[in-house]
């Protein structure tokens, strides 16, 4: 379990690195996007054959941080999103 934690850690903050531009998530939101993205690749990995989903590979750990990218772009987006309109009001 702490081994799946520090893992959300590493693929949020490496999807973090990836995203550009500066974002405003804090550290409980970074585990959070990295432990979802992590168990995105997982399942992927294992619906294509190449492990489990709490296996650590290559090809799931890739796909982790692509989806964890994703999973910030879209937090980041919804945050401008809410900040925007809350301005405007």
């Amino acid at each position: 379990m702490i081994g799946f934690i520090v893992a959300g850690l590493v693929i949020g903050a490496l999807a973090r690195l990836f995203t550009p531009g500066k974002q405003k998530l804090g550290l409980l939101a970074t585990l959070l996007l990295g432990l979802a993205g992590s168990v995105i690749g997982g399942t992927i990995a294992a619906i294509l054959g190449t492990g489990s989903i709490f296996e650590l590979n290559v090809f799931g750990f890739i796909i982790a941080v692509i989806s964890s990218v994703l999973l910030v772009g879209t937090a980041e987006s919804l945050s401008a999103r809410r900040k925007n309109s809350s301005i405007s009001r």
